[in-house]
């Protein structure tokens, strides 16, 4: 191009993408990092305005080959989800619908993880309560409780297994502080 020539109105940018293969190349992105809901990459397709009919079935294929699972996706969530951050089976819950996954789906990983380990929900929140009570040794006893019982409740804990384990923890603080 010259210089001061006017830059062309129509540039060849070559041939178009195949929706397809973009809706493919966008699922496969979206599935190298972590595992994902089917909901979540339908969502993105649309975000991308990839056709409905070649989301379905691109979505569909995807899960018959295995690479979309929303159920092998609850387990996972579950697991890492109350080790990690504490959260109790009705925050777990919350989380997975928001993800969509189905609520059948979503409590079948749920009651998984509670066969597998029944006392993993209260044994986490021991954990919890144990780690802040470092940082509260000086504090009045009803706000110390007060402010467990709500941390608890924010990650989803009953308030009947919430003030029992604080209960129980500060006792057991009281008796033998280096715990």
């Amino acid at each position: 191009m010259r210089a001061g020539a006017e830059p062309s109105e129509e540039r060849d940018l070559g041939p178009e993408a195949d929706p397809e293969s973009v809706a493919r190349k966008i699922l496969l992105d979206q599935l190298t990092g972590r595992a994902r809901t089917r909901k979540e990459l339908a969502d993105k397709l649309a975000s991308r305005n990839v056709p409905d009919d070649i989301a379905t079935r691109l979505l569909d294929r995807f899960t018959e080959v295995g690479l979309i699972d929303d159920a092998a996706f609850a387990r996972l969530w579950v697991q890492q989800r109350q080790e990690g951050r504490g959260l109790a089976r009705r925050a777990l819950a919350q989380e997975l619908r928001r993800k969509g996954v189905d609520d059948e789906v979503a409590g079948e990983a749920l009651d998984e993880r509670a066969a597998d380990e029944p006392d993993a929900e209260v044994e986490v929140a021991r954990e919890m309560v144990r780690r802040k009570l470092r940082s509260m040794r000086g504090l009045d006893q009803q706000v110390a409780v007060r402010r467990l019982v709500g941390m608890l409740a924010r990650k989803g804990h009953s308030p009947g297994v919430a003030y029992r384990v604080v209960r129980e923890e500060l006792d057991a603080d009281l008796v033998d502080p280096d715990l």
